[in-house]
């Protein structure tokens, strides 16, 4: 029996271990979800300026990627657990600039990532990435 209750005892201690280091690999490897929608997005917006000249909603005729992603729901990642929306606190965006922030769908498990929380592109293709505190992580999570 204190042999069993042994073994029980290390098996309680690996799993205390492991089961934190794989949550946060599974939250790694679904950033990966995160930086496929905002470079997929980023494109379309640039292909829009390419054919109007501008980022502008609406007045960018065919390109509806703009609209989509200054509605209030964004532009979902194919796996639904990140949304795209262009940020107003980018200057001018609606005509020669933008900044694209990624974030995570509130009820994923996504957002409980605290280390890399919202990732951000603009139109120079400067990628940035900041923890759930505002603080740059970028070197960690791009």
């Amino acid at each position: 029996l204190i042999e069993l209750m042994i073994v029980v005892a290390i098996v309680g201690i690996i799993a205390g271990i492991a089961y934190p280091s794989y949550v946060e690999q599974v939250r790694k490897s679904t950033r990966s979800d995160a930086k496929v929608l905002i470079s997929e997005v980023a494109q379309l917006m640039q292909r829009c300026f390419t054919a109007q000249s501008t980022y502008k909603p609406a007045a960018a005729g065919i390109c509806d990627v703009v609209d989509k992603a200054t509605a209030a729901a964004g532009i979902l990642s194919k796996e639904g657990v990140y949304q795209a929306k262009l940020s107003s606190a980018a200057t001018d965006y609606t005509t020669s600039k933008y900044l694209l922030k990624v974030t995570p769908v509130s009820t994923k498990r996504q957002a409980q990532d605290t280390s890399c929380a919202t990732f951000t592109l603009d139109q120079a293709g400067v990628k940035k990435a900041y923890n759930k505190s505002n603080v740059e992580t970028t070197d960690q999570c791009w």
